[in-house]
């Protein structure tokens, strides 16, 4: 029987915290010492509103009218959010071929809390990134007209998305092999992204490549934020457009579902 085998079972859920909130700090610190990391996951969507809000915004039009810039910005949140599993995976990787995540292994500490203490910060930091954002949103003039009500359920879906995508990011980052193939990931968020209702809705695309975006599940969470914060919808007629809200929740719950168990297994398969 293994020392944490012995120990009750109370005191064990006890110590599955505690670790969990010391990998935690240990993520936090890591960004308290190196803020540019945060200001460069920051960059790229804050580059995009300036780029589609104001070089491409003119050109662009909602389906049933409005503001594109009050349209782009939801879909600027949820981008935000869904490129968070490339900075999730980097992180991972970065820990796994430098040794961190064998010390952890090797302590007498909860074989959860790696996972669960990466999950947590990077929600921690995911709701300062979606802050920050909206704060930039708001110095150009976007302001949320759903609402304070709906305004919180949204920013809850924008997390819930990105809880989803954790563990995409914690399974694919214990899946490559170094640092530089987990930067070759923005090939897979990129399509992911651009392909999806967050910069033109679905139905001014063509048939068959607005299907594809309008069952995107970036696309529900955009549809249904943009919804719950009083922005121009613009979507479609199909089903999945018609229920986004729904399919907000159900999306990101079949992801974890999917993943969640992936990168536990493979966690645990990494000491075999």
């Amino acid at each position: 029987m293994s020392t944490l085998d012995s120990i009750p079972a109370r005191s064990r859920a006890y110590w599955a915290v505690a670790d969990s909130w010391n990998v935690v700090r240990r993520g936090l610190t890591h960004y308290q010492r190196q803020p540019i990391n945060i200001a460069w996951q920051l960059g790229f969507p804050i580059l995009s509103v300036l780029l589609y809000g104001y070089v491409f915004g003119s050109a662009m039009s909602v389906p049933g009218g409005g503001d594109y810039r009050s349209f782009l910005m939801p879909g600027m949140f949820v981008m935000t959010m869904a490129f968070g599993f490339i900075n999730t995976a980097t992180v991972v990787v970065h820990d796994a071929t430098n040794g961190v995540i064998d010390r952890f292994r090797s302590m007498p500490m909860a074989s959860s809390a790696v996972v669960a203490g990466r999950g947590i910060t990077d929600l921690i930091l995911a709701c300062a990134e979606l802050l920050i954002l909206m704060l930039t949103a708001m110095v150009i003039g976007w302001r949320p007209e759903g609402g304070i009500l709906g305004g919180l359920v949204a920013f809850a879906l924008l997390l819930w998305l990105r809880f989803a995508l954790i563990w995409l990011g914690v399974w694919l980052g214990l899946m490559v092999p170094n640092p530089e193939a987990a930067g070759g990931l923005f090939a897979v968020a990129f399509p992911l992204t651009m392909i999806s209702s967050i910069f033109v809705a679905p139905q001014l695309m063509p048939s068959w490549l607005g299907a594809i975006a309008a069952w995107n599940p970036i696309s529900s969470t955009s549809a249904a934020t943009r919804e719950l914060f009083g922005s121009p919808v613009g979507s479609g007629d199909t089903w999945v457009e018609q229920h986004a809200l729904l399919m907000a929740v159900v999306w990101p719950a079949v992801l974890t579902a999917i993943f969640l168990p992936l990168a536990v297994r493979r966690f645990q398969a990494l000491s075999r």
